[in-house]
């Protein structure tokens, strides 16, 4: 039988809405727990997620007697947490929570991270000055050239920069980064089940430069590295403006974007739902992948929702969508390895 594949939730801020939808995330999966294909691990403030689970009425064990998750508690933080506040002490707890769950994952206690929202405001306040995940784990991993994806469906995209100033996107393409970025998305499809992806890659300028009126790094730096890799299922560069239309339509299977808001904001656009009539958000879906690091992450694909933590309404569906994706990921990468050991035994 294979062995269950062990997920470590980090609650992200407790003063934020991860407790409430880890709570419900683990709870919705149970299933999977109980068919012995997954075993969930919580990590964060045990008395965050005990006061979440008591405002949503929420059972303590399935109908089976078995408890949903094993919980890390990894305090203590001598700060109090209020919920819906920004501080250090909501900082402290996210950044323990996910410097544990790096460390069980390189041990071999786990198989993947799957992270709630934290705040890099209170991140800092608590004196670790990451930009975000994706950072922080690169740094606790030791490695610095992870790669970032999102997903919502079929529709994945990854990023050849993130967190950076725009004016400082055009140095950060180099060969090298792109070679990088090009052999970790192939790698993603084929642990996706995709054998043959089909990848395209979007232009850095206008018209991808419009033959160099427009700027010259698409045909100077991007198209040579792409001709590299036309074998193996790569197309462009791609204008911005159209790329994403055409992933849509399904003549792709993942897209890799050159910065940060070029691959953000078709994905979070389609995932974000909205009420027409008042404004706000109904439900939230994505999923954001760390991949390139010796640790898999998928995270949720927003924030921390100060403004409605601890009213029981924020929704979890992005937390399964991202466990979902980190079981996908896991269970593909066991496979192409069993495959590999066959081809040589």
């Amino acid at each position: 039988m294979t062995a269950p594949i062990r997920l470590a939730f980090t609650m992200g801020d407790p003063a934020g809405i991860g407790p409430e939808i880890i709570a419900k995330a683990v709870r919705e999966m149970a299933g999977l727990v109980q068919a012995g294909r997954a075993e969930f691990i919580v990590l964060g403030s045990a008395a965050a997620l005990a006061q979440a689970e008591a405002l949503l009425g929420l059972p303590a064990a399935g109908a089976d007697g078995r408890a949903f998750y094993r919980v890390v508690d990894v305090g203590p933080v001598d700060a109090p947490v209020v919920t819906g506040q920004v501080a250090a002490a909501g900082g402290e707890w996210a950044y323990r929570a996910v410097a544990e769950a790096a460390r069980m994952v390189q041990a071999g206690e786990a198989d993947a991270i799957v992270t709630g929202p934290l705040s890099k405001e209170a991140l800092h306040l608590a004196g670790h000055h990451f930009e975000g995940h994706t950072e922080l784990l690169a740094h606790l991993t030791g490695q610095r050239d992870a790669v970032m994806m999102l997903a919502h469906g079929d529709m994945r995209v990854t990023h050849v920069t993130t967190h950076c100033a725009l004016a400082e996107v055009p140095k950060r393409i180099t060969p090298q980064r792109l070679r990088r970025v090009f052999d970790v998305t192939l790698d993603a499809m084929r642990a996706l089940g995709i054998e043959q992806p089909r990848v395209a890659v979007a232009g850095l300028n206008p018209h991808c430069g419009e033959g160099g009126i427009l700027g010259t790094e698409d045909d100077a730096i991007i198209a040579p590295v792409i001709r590299e890799y036309a074998a193996r299922g790569l197309v462009g560069p791609v204008p911005g403006d159209t790329v994403f239309i055409k992933l849509r339509a399904r003549q792709f299977d993942a897209v890799v974007a050159m910065f940060h808001d070029q691959g953000h904001i078709p994905l979070k656009l389609l995932g974000f739902q909205v009420d027409p009539e008042t404004g706000a958000w109904q439900s939230i879906s994505g999923v954001n992948i760390t991949l390139g690091l010796p640790i898999l992450r998928t995270s949720v694909d927003h924030g921390t929702a100060f403004d409605i933590a601890g009213k029981g309404v924020a929704s979890a569906t992005s937390v399964v969508e991202a466990a979902e994706y980190a079981l996908q990921l896991i269970a593909g990468r066991r496979a192409l390895a069993a495959r590999s050991e066959g081809a040589q035994a």
